[in-house]
């Protein structure tokens, strides 16, 4: 459905010729976004020509698709008010913000968790849905570079006048309990995925816990404590939303994760956000652009993190430099990753939310660099040391490494080791809910395409059948 405006949008028309988009490479690649969150969309040549010439505006996602289909060719994002549809029931560009002033900060957060809820209960996807498609890598380079220059801020003490709806006094106590809830979120999330509904009590978590805290009054010490668990919430927020396909709310999500990172002063924190930044960019195609995302969460943590910490820095790094097909520094970045893993001890304070990463998870990732470096036996062989490890905590993680063990089996010829570790991973992405394992499993499947006609082949589609029409 469409709504006319007067004349034509001749800022659309600009807009489109700027990016080299003919109206049916608009259609196409909207109908493509849509289909993406579960929209079926069938916008043709013509569409595109009304909405040009005459002016209609379509409803639903469709603005917001529009927008972000255009600045992924640009490579930028695309307002709408730039394409002439500012007036299109608008998403506000919230949580994208990175506030130098910390009072702005807690409004550019609040204001998100709010967005969140209003989402949910506007139903069929919310406001995530109309979203759909708008994550820019470009978005990452204002919070990048403030974080660099800056990663504490001076002061974080608050007085506000008490009132009904705000806290008289934060103390430990309250923090105490966010940090509770981001224990037991990160517990849920790696066992059953971000889809599960235990782990999509998070932003719940934030919107009724986390936000009255930070409108509330605290001392320079508790404050920092303060930010610093509802960073991690934040943070968490973003990852599950990462797993589950969401990539334009984990994009805001990290931003403020960072932005509440440098309020609490804790820069390994912040080096963790920006080391899920590079791992979504990486994910998303920007291979470059997570290179330099890692590379900003360890220059600032030289000397500052744990030596495990700085592990996974690099293994991140490694990942990105893999993805972008550059041999050499991914494997100086995994020698890196593991000497440092291989110098840290049991009784160093490394974080508490570092707690998923041993030599199991490098070696998984390791593997999964040389998959994109096309080193099968090197996949084999790190894959057989990811595996070891019991899967009763790290469900997720286990269903990937079968998928990852799957490619390097095919790719060495395998096919018999191929399908029965694809089968494997299929019964366990079946037990979980996220849409990240379900890719994984989708590009095994295509991989296995030349090979369609094999019963062997055949029973693994047909068992992953189920997983792969469910909705994600």
């Amino acid at each position: 459905m469409s709504r006319e405006q007067r004349g034509p949008n001749e800022k659309l028309g600009t807009v489109l010729a700027l990016a080299g988009i003919s109206n049916a490479g608009l259609a196409r690649r909207v109908n493509d976004l849509g289909g993406q969150r579960g929209l079926t969309l069938r916008y043709d040549k013509t569409s595109v020509a009304r909405w040009v010439s005459k002016g209609m505006v379509p409803q639903g996602a469709a603005p917001h698709l529009i927008a972000a289909a255009i600045g992924a060719k640009l490579g930028r994002p695309v307002p709408l008010h730039e394409i002439g549809l500012a007036d299109a029931d608008p998403a506000p560009e919230v949580g994208l913000a990175f506030p130098r002033d910390v009072g702005e900060a807690v409004k550019s957060a609040t204001e998100l968790y709010r967005l969140d809820l209003a989402g949910r209960r506007a139903g069929s996807g919310g406001i995530w849905q109309s979203l759909a498609g708008s994550f820019a890598v470009s978005a990452y380079a204002t919070p990048a570079s403030r974080w660099l220059i800056t990663p504490a801020d001076s002061s974080v003490e608050r007085s506000v006048d008490a009132a009904d709806d705000t806290p008289a006094r934060v103390g430990h106590s309250d923090v105490a309990k966010l940090r509770e809830a981001a224990e037991d979120a990160r517990r849920w999330d790696s066992k059953y995925g971000g889809g599960d509904w235990r782990s999509s009590m998070v932003p719940e978590c934030l919107r009724v816990d986390a936000a009255p805290l930070l409108l509330g009054s605290y001392s320079d010490e508790v404050g920092r404590a303060l930010f610093g668990a509802t960073a991690e919430l934040t943070r968490l927020a973003g990852w599950m939303a990462f797993d589950t396909g969401q990539q334009e709310a984990a994009q805001r999500y990290y931003i403020q994760a960072l932005r509440l990172a440098r309020a609490a002063a804790d820069v390994p924190l912040g080096g963790y956000v920006l080391a899920s930044m590079s791992l979504q960019s990486t994910y998303r195609g920007f291979a470059d652009e997570g290179v330099d995302l890692a590379q900003a969460a360890l220059e600032r943590n030289r000397g500052l993190a744990t030596a495990r910490t700085m592990s996974f820095f690099r293994l991140v790094e490694a990942r990105a430099h893999a993805k972008a097909s550059d041999a050499p520094a991914a494997g100086a970045a995994l020698k890196a990753a593991e000497g440092w893993l291989e110098r840290s001890r049991d009784g160093d304070p490394d974080p508490s939310w570092l707690g998923f990463y041993s030599y199991d998870r490098f070696a998984a990732d390791a593997a999964e660099c040389y998959r994109d470096l096309k080193a099968p036996r090197q996949v084999r062989r790190f894959t057989e040391q990811a595996l070891s490890r019991p899967t009763e905590e790290f469900v997720r993680s286990h269903g990937l490494r079968l998928v990852v063990s799957a490619v390097a089996e095919l790719e060495s010829g395998n096919l018999d080791a191929a399908c029965a570790a694809g089968t494997r991973a299929v019964e366990v992405a079946g037990r979980i809910s996220s849409a990240r394992t379900t890719e994984y499993v989708r590009d095994l499947l295509h991989r296995l395409e030349p090979y369609g006609d094999e019963p062997r082949v055949v029973e693994l589609r047909e068992r992953a059948r189920p997983l792969l029409v469910a909705p994600a």
